[in-house]
């Protein structure tokens, strides 16, 4: 189930492709009118968008574009990397059984292809957005949306999940990797579930799965002897997800702050801000400022938190909180934007981020016609489970409802 379990999600026809690319260097050299070997900086915008959608399967009449395209204007980026959790209910029969869900994952790609390549109705003006991989881990399904013209320069592409819920290897949490380069520049975007909990202690929990996905997540080595295996050794990194950390606050006086929206004071007391601070988990790792309200914990279909209706009777209470948050590590992104949307389907809201990257190319790059170009925007998308079936029936028998 973790990094050692990897599963290809590429024709073998195209990585042998890809390492025949590899070893024509020729090929990969962009000449400069000025000097050949001077490498270029370009630059472009990535989106990328976090939703726990608490195993709610989506309506087909569902409008995400209020998320991916706020006003409905063209598409602010030329990537979007999508991350959902809890695409399906958490229960035992998608846990261990590994039920069949692949039509949900084809479910939140339709819409997404229908939110991206909707034509702008101020200018009539269409994108043609293409999934380059999809990929699914129980509830954790992350999804790669390029624009087209962008596909040809995009090559190593692979993925890594890492299980860390039950047993301390099920995929009811953990996390989905994607890794690839566009142009001379390596990405990687890890998608988590981190574990849940309001009790004190519980982050630290939340700390060791954190570690534990940078250990465990690997990528099949390239055909260079220094090839990027490993999270941090890419050169743009991204990390999208419900790391459900809490407020460090009595339910009561969380609730009241939120109502006054002083996220400041709140944000002093935010678990993760405070594990970051302490050196306790993502060591190196940036935030952008928080300046929207919490994203958990609401009811469904509604704009009340959970609790602050006297009418419902509650057996728990769960007190607001940003579970939802995206973070980076490295040099070369700079972040534009940092919020949230406005979806109601579940108890989450989605946030967003938008970053401008910087990426590294030999040449200019509309003078290259990839050997690739017609392979990689026909990849077919794959939504099997990252889960090592020697160890199904012993986990079956140990899980209780």
């Amino acid at each position: 189930m973790g990094s050692n379990n990897f599963i290809a999600d590429i024709n073998p026809d195209f990585m042998e492709m890809e390492t025949m690319m590899e070893s024509r260097p020729s090929d990969n050299i962009n000449i400069s009118k000025k000097n050949s070997t001077a490498p270029q900086n370009i630059y472009h915008q990535i989106f990328a968008g976090s939703w726990n959608v608490g195993g709610v399967s989506p309506p087909e009449v569902l409008d995400i574009q209020e998320w991916l395209r706020p006003n409905h204007i063209n598409p602010p980026a030329n990537i979007y990397v999508l991350g959902f959790q809890e695409i399906v209910p958490l229960n035992a029969a998608n846990i261990v059984v590994r039920s069949d869900n692949r039509k949900i994952c084809e479910k939140w790609n339709s819409l997404i292809r229908a939110a991206l390549n909707d034509p702008d109705p101020k200018n009539n003006i269409t994108q043609d957005f293409r999934c380059i991989i999809s990929k699914q881990m129980i509830g954790i399904f992350l999804s790669v949306w390029v624009r087209s013209d962008l596909c040809q320069y995009i090559r190593q592409l692979s993925v890594s999940c890492v299980g860390c819920g039950f047993m301390g290897c099920l995929g009811n949490k953990g996390s989905v990797s994607v890794r690839f380069w566009l142009h001379e520049t390596s990405f990687c975007f890890v998608c988590s579930h981190l574990a849940s909990g309001g009790k004190e202690g519980d982050q630290r929990s939340r700390n060791a799965n954190a570690a534990e996905i940078l250990s465990r997540t690997t990528f099949p080595p390239g055909p260079f002897p220094n090839f990027t295996t490993k999270i941090l050794d890419h050169d743009r990194v991204i990390w999208l997800g419900d790391l459900n950390y809490r407020i460090y606050l009595p339910d009561a006086t969380t609730q009241y702050l939120v109502e006054k929206q002083k996220w400041n004071l709140l944000l002093e007391y935010d678990q993760l801000k405070v594990e970051l601070m302490e050196g306790h988990v993502f060591e190196g790792w940036h935030e952008g400022v928080i300046n929207f309200a919490p994203s958990y914990k609401y009811y469904k279909n509604s704009e009340l938190y959970f609790g602050c209706d006297e009418k419902r009777k509650h057996n728990k209470r769960r007190a607001p909180a940003w579970c939802d948050r995206i973070i980076w590590f490295g040099k070369g992104l700079k972040q534009n934007q940092y919020d949230r949307g406005e979806l109601k389907l579940s108890d989450h809201r989605p946030v967003r981020a938008i970053f401008m990257a910087e990426i590294k190319v030999l040449r200019d790059p509309t003078g290259f016609q990839s050997f690739l170009s017609d392979r990689i925007i026909c990849l077919p998308n794959h939504f099997e489970e990252c889960f090592n079936d020697k160890y199904s029936s012993k986990w079956r028998s140990n899980f209780h409802y």
